[in-house]
C-alpha cells in the first residue's frame, strides 16, 4: 500500500463508518437531514413566507410548501443576484453554478453556499475517494496529479459584483484548499480559462510532463481533451503519456456509448472507470461497486429528497398529487422524478432528473433520463435511459464507435407514417449504415416496448433512420452556439427538428479546421 493512500485511509475512516451507516439506516439519516435543513431555513425569507417556524413533519413541509421547477424558482434566485442576502438560506451566497441544462436553452443560476460547497460538494467527493481507496488499497492515487478540465468564472454585474457565477467545475476549482491545488493539474489559472480551444491547447503542450493518475469530468468533453493531447504528442493511447493512470471519475452523459473508445486509447484493462452523481444543486450520489451500474444514493450529505413517480407529475406540478414518496417509502423498478431540497437554499426544487431504485437498504440507482428530455412525436415515449442502452447494445453487436448523437421525429406527412432521425458522428463507422440502422431499431424496441407496439407491422412509425454527419460537426456546432465545455451536454432527444436541421447545416458547409478538435 503507497504511504499516501495508507495515511488517507486513517483520515477517511470516519467516512466509511458514515458510507456504512449510509447504506444500512438511509432513512434515519435523511430524517436528521430534514429536520436540520428546516432549521437553517427558518431564519430565512423563504423560510418566513412559508411558515418554516410552524413546520413539525414532512407532511407540514408537503402541505405548505409547493413544488417549484427552476422558473418558479427564479425570482427569489435574482433577489440574491441583486445582492439582497438570506433570502434562501442562513448565509450570504458568493457564488452562482450556471447551467445551461439539456431540457432548455435558458441559463440557470444554482446558488452554491459554503455549506453546500464543504458539506455536498467536497463532501461527496471525499466519501467517494474514501470508497474508491478503501477497496483499492494497492492504489497510488495521490502519488500523481488529479487532471480537471475546469470551466470559467465571472463576476456577476447583477448584483454590484458582490458574487460570481461559472461552471460548477470552476467553483470548486476556485475554492478547492492549498493542498489539493498541490495535488491537480493544470494550475488554476489554465484551469480556469475562459476560452475553451485555448485551454486544451495549453493542457495539451504541457501533459507530457505531468504524472497523471486520475481525471474526471463529463466523457465527450474529456475526449476532446485527450484526443489533441495523443495529437500532440504524437502517441496512439494515454498510457504512453500517463503510465500511472488509473481511474476516471464522469458524470453527467451516460458513460455507456463511450465505454469502448475510453477502452482503446487507456488500453490497460486494471484501469478504473467511477460514476459520480454531482449537479449544480448537489453531489447526490456514486458509483461504489465498479462491477454493478448502480449508484449509492448519499442520504446525509445536505440534501433531503422526495421522489415522484413520472405518471403522477403532471398532477404533481397541477397540485393535485401530493403523495410524494421519501427515502423511507420508496419502492424498486419505479421511474422516479426527483425532488431536493439542500443546504444550498433550494426547497422542493423539481431537479429534472429521473431515478430507478435497483436495491433498497442500501438504496442504490440508475439515472433514468431528464423529466423533459424525450420523445413522445407517435406515442412512442422514448426516454433517454432507451436510447443510450439501444445505442450501447447496437454499437457492440456492429463493432462501432459513436463519440456523439441526437435524436429527432421525422412528421408524418399526408397518409405517411412517422419515424426518427438519429444524426450520429462515429469514430468507427459501421460497413453498412442501413444494417446498423436495422440492427438500432431493433434495439430501441427491445428495450421500449411503447415505440416497439407502434413498429409493430409498420403500425403508425417506420424504421428509423440514421444520418451519419462527418468528424467535428457536432464540435463545430456547440462551438458555434457558445456551449463549448463540460457544463454543456449535447440534447440527446428533442421532440423538435431544429437541433437535427442545424447540424446537417453545419456538416454541409466547408470544413473548418476542426479534425484535431475531435
Amino acid at each position: 500500500m503507497a504511504i499516501t493512500t495508507s495515511i488517507l485511509n486513517l483520515y477517511f475512516r470516519n467516512r466509511l463508518a458514515e458510507l456504512d451507516k449510509n447504506r444500512k439506516e438511509p432513512w434515519l439519516y435523511q430524517q436528521e437531514m430534514f429536520k436540520s435543513l428546516i432549521n437553517s431555513g427558518s431564519s430565512t425569507s423563504f423560510g418566513r413566507e412559508h411558515n418554516f417556524s410552524l413546520i413539525k413533519s414532512i407532511e407540514d413541509y408537503q402541505n405548505m410548501v409547493p413544488l417549484r421547477n427552476y422558473d418558479s424558482f427564479e425570482p427569489y434566485i435574482n433577489r440574491l443576484r441583486n445582492g439582497e442576502d438570506f433570502v434562501l438560506w442562513n448565509s450570504r451566497v458568493k457564488w452562482f453554478a450556471k447551467s445551461s441544462g439539456t431540457s432548455s436553452a435558458k441559463s440557470k443560476f444554482i446558488p452554491v453556499t459554503d455549506e453546500s460547497l464543504q458539506k455536498c460538494h467536497y463532501e461527496g467527493f471525499k466519501k467517494m475517494l474514501a470508497s474508491y481507496l478503501d477497496s483499492n488499497p494497492r492504489s497510488r492515487l495521490l502519488e500523481g496529479k488529479s487532471l480537471t478540465l475546469g470551466g470559467s468564472v465571472k463576476i456577476d454585474e447583477s448584483g454590484n459584483g458582490k458574487s460570481r457565477y461559472g461552471d460548477l467545475s470552476a467553483i470548486l476549482i476556485s475554492n478547492s484548499p492549498p493542498w489539493a491545488e498541490l495535488k491537480r493539474a493544470p494550475g488554476r489559472s489554465v484551469a480556469l480559462t475562459e476560452d475553451f480551444e485555448q485551454k486544451i491547447e495549453q493542457i495539451s503542450k504541457i501533459a507530457a510532463t505531468l504524472d497523471v493518475t486520475n481525471f474526471s469530468g463529463v466523457p465527450s468533453w474529456n475526449l476532446v481533451l485527450i484526443n489533441k493531447i495523443l495529437e500532440y504528442n504524437g502517441k496512439s493511447n494515454l498510457l504512453e503519456i500517463w503510465p500511472n493512470l488509473e481511474l476516471f471519475m464522469h458524470g453527467g452523459i451516460s458513460f455507456d456509448p463511450y465505454r469502448e473508445i475510453f477502452k482503446r486509447i487507456i488500453p490497460d484493462p486494471q484501469m478504473n472507470y467511477r460514476e459520480n452523481y454531482n449537479a449544480s444543486e448537489g453531489y447526490f450520489g456514486f458509483q461504489d461497486d465498479p462491477s454493478e451500474s448502480s449508484l449509492l444514493l448519499l442520504t446525509n450529505n445536505g440534501v433531503f429528497y422526495e421522489f415522484i413517480p413520472m405518471n403522477m407529475l403532471v398532477k404533481a406540478l397541477e397540485g393535485s398529487y401530493t403523495s410524494f414518496d421519501t427515502a423511507g417509502s420508496v419502492s424498486t423498478g419505479v421511474n422516479y422524478a426527483v425532488v431536493i431540497s439542500t443546504n444550498g437554499g433550494l426547497w422542493r426544487y423539481l431537479l429534472g432528473d429521473c431515478i430507478i431504485f435497483t436495491s433498497l437498504k442500501p438504496h442504490k440507482f440508475i439515472i433514468s433520463g431528464r423529466t423533459q428530455l424525450f420523445i413522445n412525436a407517435f406515442g412512442e415515449e422514448l426516454m433517454i435511459s432507451n436510447a443510450e442502452k439501444a445505442l450501447s447494445r447496437c454499437c457492440t453487436l456492429c463493432n462501432v464507435e459513436v463519440l456523439n448523437y441526437t435524436v429527432a421525429p421525422l412528421f408524418m406527412e399526408e397518409r405517411g407514417k412517422g419515424s426518427h432521425q438519429w444524426v450520429i458522428e462515429f469514430t468507427k463507422a459501421p460497413d453498412n449504415i442501413e444494417e446498423f440502422a436495422k440492427v438500432l431499431d431493433e434495439s430501441v424496441s427491445m428495450y421500449n416496448s411503447d415505440y416497439e407496439s407502434k413498429r409493430y407491422k409498420d403500425a403508425t412509425m417506420k424504421r428509423l433512420t440514421v444520418t451519419p454527419v462527418s468528424s467535428g460537426v457536432f464540435y463545430r456546432w456547440m462551438r458555434e452556439r457558445g456551449k463549448l465545455g463540460g457544463q454543456n451536454k449535447v440534447p440527446r432527444l428533442s421532440n423538435e427538428r431544429h437541433y437535427v436541421e442545424q447540424l446537417i447545416e453545419i456538416d454541409r458547409k466547408p470544413e473548418e479546421t476542426t479534425a484535431s478538435q475531435q
